[in-house]
């Protein structure tokens, strides 16, 4: 069972959907509450906690976005990095080989 938010966005499978949602309506809570607590004026309270959620998601997404972008970049480096050490380990090209004399003049 999956939840599509506005009909398109699929919150269970989207990376960073969920979270964003949530702390949306955390921020949504906040900024309305906190505007009704200071002015007493439903209306615009509400328009502001419309505002609040709004901000508060996409500035999250954006957040998790790039930290998963970051993430993502890591690993695959980390990946190239062990299959080429698998690759060239014992070789000539390890650069982690300690060359001795003999080799050295063979070059």
């Amino acid at each position: 069972q999956s939840f599509k938010l506005l009909g398109f966005l699929d919150v269970k499978s989207v990376p960073c959907a969920r979270e964003s949602v949530l702390y949306g309506s955390l921020g949504s809570l906040v900024v309305g509450l906190g505007h009704f607590v200071a002015t007493s004026r439903v209306r615009r309270s509400c328009d502001f906690a419309v505002g609040g959620f709004i901000c508060t998601m996409l500035g999250y997404w954006f957040y998790c976005r790039y930290n998963l972008a970051q993430h993502r970049i890591r690993q695959r480096m980390l990946k190239e990095g062990m299959r080429n050490k698998i690759l060239f380990e014992g070789s000539s090209l390890d650069p982690e080989r300690k060359q001795t004399g003999n080799e050295r003049s063979d070059s």
